[in-house]
């Protein structure tokens, strides 16, 4: 099993591996800075079917999903009004989500212990793979209480009458979905630290700078990995998208997760996104020891 980036179908560094089994879960704005429009983006990621034996499972629900079972016979579908593995209906909770759905018109449930719904679309994805390769939904559904987020995708912390929950996300897209999975069911504020990194695609920053302004109760802004670029000048694209005056800047990372941490009242969650299981930061071409969470749990010592 293996994830296989659209630089890679690209640049042919799979070529040569037959896959029986391939997934497209959604197409949204990134690496841009190479494939420099969404079209040649898609084509890239479409190149997979060249070296695929087998079922294409591809999510309906992302506007290019049909792209994808126009060009390959052998699909399966997946989503809210897909005939394969349909989403009926899914419940967050605070420790997971409740999902219902169906296969092939059989009705199945299951409960998991990943939140948000970008998760129910991952976890659909996964089992349509293991039960395409010959495994029943019922072994998938009982093997499903063992299985838990890996370091940094929605890590969650425990921090005063609140929490934090250290996540990858670094994409306008991914940004918006893990906030709104905290506040659709929220019962405080949610904080989010967020940047951009430096030597990527710039066109993102300020659509991601919005997107947190506007989804979030309050934002600070920091730098994720600079890189040789100069944090102030991300930090300047980061600002140009946002309209709203709930939010402050703080350039050092660790300041800015103190700083956040700082604000935790009861309910309240902080998103510290960006880096997930990444521990170090990149500037300059030095890497620094940097682990989110690491942060988090010594700030939870440093106030008992």
């Amino acid at each position: 099993m293996m994830e296989v980036s659209s630089h890679a179908l690209h640049q042919e560094r799979v070529k040569g591996i037959e896959y029986c089994i391939a997934g497209f879960t959604n197409l949204t704005q990134d690496h841009l800075d190479y494939h420099e429009t969404m079209d040649n983006y898609l084509a890239a990621k479409q190149l997979i079917l060249k070296q695929l034996t087998g079922p294409m499972i591809v999510n309906i629900d992302d506007p290019c999903g049909n792209k994808w079972l126009d060009i390959y016979d052998n699909c399966k579908s997946l989503g809210k009004n897909a005939n394969n593995y349909n989403i009926v209906s899914y419940e967050d909770s605070h420790n997971g989500t409740l999902i219902n759905f169906k296969v092939d018109g059989v009705d199945y449930k299951v409960e998991t212990n990943l939140r948000s719904t970008f998760n129910v679309y991952n976890y659909l994805t996964a089992l349509a793979f293991c039960n395409s390769l010959g495994y029943t939904v019922e072994e998938i559904i009982n093997i499903t209480e063992s299985i838990y987020p890996p370091k940094g995708r929605c890590e969650q912390i425990k921090v005063k009458d609140g929490e934090a929950v250290v996540d990858y996300a670094h994409t306008p897209d991914a940004v918006e979905k893990i906030v709104n999975a905290f506040t659709e069911n929220k019962k405080g504020r949610v904080i989010t630290i967020v940047g951009c990194g430096g030597d990527r695609d710039p066109k993102k920053r300020p659509i991601m700078g919005r997107i947190a302004a506007e989804k979030s109760d309050y934002v600070v802004f920091t730098s994720d990995n600079p890189r040789t670029e100069d944090p102030q000048a991300i930090m300047n694209d980061i600002l140009a998208g946002v309209t709203t005056s709930n939010y402050e800047v703080e350039l050092d990372r660790r300041e800015a997760i103190k700083k956040a941490l700082d604000m935790i009242n009861k309910d309240d969650v902080v998103l510290i996104l960006g880096k997930g299981h990444e521990d170090y930061q990149i500037i300059g071409h030095d890497k620094i020891h940097l682990d989110d969470a690491e942060e988090v749990r010594k700030y939870i010592e440093e106030h008992k």
